[in-house]
């Protein structure tokens, strides 16, 4: 099981979102649904080396997947496609979440 943590209305995710549908495979978990999926996600985020170029650079990190407790933030590392760049995005210099 690969486990997504996201948000509806980020870009990125929603195009993860669309590739997964129906996959179970996959178990998204919306972080902005409930404060315990955005605890969740944030414990994930301060602990892992996953997140060190997000805090960096100031972006959230979504989507993120987790596999037998290997965090990626990279669609292709499970078996996905990255959103091509377009141009649209939620992080506030416009490139990316």
């Amino acid at each position: 099981m690969i486990t997504v943590y996201g948000m509806p209305t980020c870009v990125d995710c929603s195009y993860v979102d669309a590739q997964i549908e129906g996959n179970e495979k996959f178990h998204c978990v919306d972080i902005g649904a409930h404060v315990k999926n955005l605890k969740e996600f944030l414990r994930l985020r301060d602990t892992s080396p996953a997140f060190d170029d997000a805090k960096k650079n100031g972006y959230a990190g979504i989507p993120c997947f987790v596999l037998d407790g290997t965090v990626t933030l990279k669609p292709e590392d499970v078996g996905l496609k990255s959103r091509p760049a377009d141009g649209s995005a939620c992080r506030i210099d416009g490139t990316g979440c």
